[in-house]
């Protein structure tokens, strides 16, 4: 039984039909940049999170780099966030100009660990980018406290975190702005490429309407410098569709997730935990183990795919050795980059298929023991 890591034909399929009538009438409606149709997808996402503003960009990392504009980051501000991520989050810093400074995580949670910030905070701190890694919230009653404490913005990465929520209010709704990635394989992913920034701020909003169109308010006068970051007709069409399914395919990982952890319970693999006062999404299903590598090639001789997330962590990367950290500067960061193993997790997958990956693993450590 092969059981790949996603399927995204058959997310596609799924809603076929009304994906393909989406399509046909962008195109056939003869506008494809910034029509009615991410117009209204911008209302609806920005409903679905509870906040006033969102405004479509071309992808995730143009979100946080276009959020890190609009809070006018300066060159050579720093920015605080975590190593344990993808390394757009870092990537955006850099392109504002900013330095990254990278602290590390919560051994529970995985997400930034609130207790690491002050001790890396300088007279350049000017913001804070939790991310809400694999679909788990991260304590941003916490962080917005310690970053008021000391006038920091505070920018949500969402990019895993599509309808998760912390203190039964959705992630994106409780920093001072939010940037979410529409990559095909997210819980709310695009047939291409694609992004949002969410806020409930006025001013922040406009910012970026001009920020994502060449700074334009007026069509080729460009009142501020900007960029060329558009969310495209196809896109939003497209993503107008699965929002509707959303929950219900968030419901369905949560499923999933809870079917691993009881066959799982008995194994000596760390489980994904959800903190009590937070709706995880499972954007990934990871598990920690030490014999993670022979795990990993264990699954995959049996039809398995499993996947890290992530092998190296960003501060051990070659392009960011000019930050100056070192192995052991993020220990935690560092020890869940080596056991980290993300088991395949989907909306179309079956509980048949979480049982075949769950009894491999059974039997992987039946056979090592």
């Amino acid at each position: 039984m092969n059981i790949p890591f996603i399927d995204l034909a058959a997310d596609y399929h799924q809603h076929q039909a009304e994906i393909d009538a989406a399509i046909q009438q962008v195109l056939e409606s003869g506008w494809y940049i910034l029509g009615q149709e991410v117009s209204r997808f911008e209302d609806e996402f920005a409903n679905y999170c509870g906040l006033a503003h969102a405004v479509g960009v071309a992808s995730g990392t143009d979100a946080l780099h276009l959020a890190l504009q609009a809070v006018a980051i300066e060159p050579g501000a720093e920015v605080i966030t975590v190593a344990h991520t993808a390394v757009a989050t870092v990537a955006a810093i850099e392109q504002s100009g900013a330095r990254p400074v990278l602290v590390d995580i919560d051994p529970v949670t995985y997400t930034l660990d609130p207790a690491c910030l002050e001790g890396a905070m300088t007279s350049r701190t000017r913001a804070i980018i939790p991310v809400h890694i694999y679909g788990h919230p991260a304590n941003m009653k916490t962080i917005l406290e310690i970053a008021r404490r000391h006038n920091l913005w505070v920018i949500e990465d969402c990019a895993q975190a599509h309808g998760a929520e912390y203190q039964a209010r959705p992630v994106g709704s409780w920093g001072d702005i939010a940037a979410f990635s529409f990559y095909p394989t997210k819980n709310l992913g695009a047939l291409g490429d694609g992004g949002i920034v969410v806020t409930n701020n006025a001013e922040l909003a406009d910012r970026l309407h001009l920020l994502r169109q060449y700074g334009w308010r007026e069509r080729y006068i460009s009142s501020i410098p900007g960029f060329n970051s558009r969310l495209d007709e196809l896109q939003a069409a497209i993503l107008r569709v699965k929002l509707r399914y959303l929950d219900v395919t968030n419901a369905t990982r949560r499923k999933l997730a809870t079917h691993y952890n009881r066959l799982l319970a008995e194994t000596p693999v760390g489980l994904p935990s959800e903190q009590v006062d937070c709706r995880h999404v499972y954007h990934l299903y990871v598990i920690q183990t030490t014999q993670r590598d022979a795990l990993q090639a264990y699954l995959k001789n049996q039809g398995i795919a499993a996947a890290i997330h992530y092998p190296a962590p960003v501060h051990l990367q070659p392009a960011y050795a000019k930050l100056g950290y070192r192995l052991g500067s993020l220990p935690v960061t560092e020890q869940l980059a080596q056991q980290a193993l993300s088991l395949p997790m989907y909306p179309q997958l079956t509980m048949v298929q979480v049982e075949t990956v769950a009894n491999a693993i059974i039997d992987f450590y039946r056979g090592s023991s």
